[in-house]
């Protein structure tokens, strides 16, 4: 029998209709779902690692629980990408359409070449903590001794994050 996850996936948009995309999103990750889907608000981001000029994201972060192959779940999400508009090859931090990561997935610990969990750099970035710390501040995630709330002082100031809207 394939287990259940309770899955965090990142959502992240910064080129056409923003909130758009991520609308879309959530409501095609409720269709995997197998219990309601746990939902932050919306952020606007400074833009992290990108090239000079690009545009403010909107992040959010979703708990889905899922049943079925984690790497799948990853090809889905990839072809749900491309569906929106990102480029099937690109440079990492590229401004894009739509942006989906998984964050992590129960207790699982994996590295395999496609997918890592939990995301190695989830807990350096205020825009996957905010939103995330607005769903499950109490969190642990697979070998950490903390709360993902305790991560979220420690992150950089330059990030500028604002609370934009409600998916």
């Amino acid at each position: 029998m394939i287990s259940s996850y309770p899955v965090g996936v990142g959502l992240g948009s910064n080129l056409g209709d923003r909130l758009q995309h991520l609308q879309e999103a959530l409501l095609w990750l409720e269709t995997l779902s197998d219990k309601p889907v746990c939902t932050s608000p919306v952020y606007e981001t400074s833009p992290v690692d990108c090239p000079d000029g690009t545009l403010p994201f909107l992040n959010a972060v979703c708990e889905i629980h899922f049943r079925g192959d984690l790497l799948e779940l990853l090809r889905q999400m990839r072809a749900f990408e491309r569906n929106r508009g990102r480029l099937l090859v690109y440079k990492k931090n590229t401004p894009r359409p739509l942006d989906l990561d998984m964050l992590y997935a129960g207790k699982l610990v994996m590295q395999t070449k496609e997918l890592t969990l939990p995301h190695p750099r989830m807990l350096k970035r205020r825009f996957v903590l905010q939103p995330l710390c607005d769903i499950r501040p109490d969190l642990i995630l697979p070998t950490l001794e903390q709360p993902v709330k305790s991560f979220l002082a420690s992150v950089s100031s330059s990030e500028k994050t604002r609370l934009y809207d409600k998916l």
